[in-house]
């Protein structure tokens, strides 16, 4: 990421809106502008298989299900440019005893969600990660998200969340699995 064209580009927009970039609130916002894009858009570049923060294990008697639930994210909405922040529940029902660490999912949502996208987007790219790395039996994802597009500006519309899901294999095929998943994600919603 270029952090110098990114903070000329910031001074020249606070000009355009009418503010004084060397004013002392102002002053080191542009540098501030810089490094929070390096963070938020930290993913900008890397091609799906450079996500390789992972590793895969074997378990001889495999469950049924495994779910990592509300895994908060942050990520710009790419026709704004403005945040939308939400949870992930990310479920996978393994095959042939292949599973992955825990931690490596919310790292996978990070990784998918440090760009400027769309929350449908990271949605599907949430399921296709997962199947690349492990190959499930089937995959559940579901994201609750909140977006300042619609609440800063447009509809200005208060605390509205977007709800998307995507189900594959086992989910799509089997009711119960999928009613099973989407009950917990409701219980462990309701608990907090």
């Amino acid at each position: 990421m270029d952090q110098k064209a990114i903070e000329s580009a910031v001074t020249q927009l606070l000009r355009a809106i009418g503010e004084d970039p060397q004013r002392p609130g102002l002053k080191e916002t542009p540098a501030r502008v810089a490094r929070m894009y390096a963070e938020v858009a930290s993913s900008i570049g890397h091609q799906p298989e450079d996500f390789t923060n992972y590793k895969v294990f074997h378990v001889y008697d495999s469950p049924r299900m495994v779910t990592v639930q509300q895994i908060p994210f942050y990520s710009l909405c790419e026709h704004h440019l403005l945040p939308f922040f939400g949870e992930a529940s990310v479920a996978y029902v393994p095959r042939d005893g292949q599973v992955i660490g825990l931690s490596k999912i919310p790292r996978l949502v990070d990784y998918v969600t440090r760009r400027p996208g769309m929350q449908e987007r990271v949605t599907t790219d949430l399921v296709k990660e997962l199947q690349r790395l492990l190959n499930p039996k089937g995959i559940a994802v579901v994201i609750n998200a909140r977006h300042m597009c619609m609440e800063m500006r447009g509809i200005n519309k208060r605390g509205q969340f977007t709800y998307t899901s995507k189900f594959t294999g086992d989910f799509d095929r089997d009711q119960s699995l999928r009613e099973e998943f989407l009950v917990q994600v409701r219980a462990h919603h309701a608990n907090m």
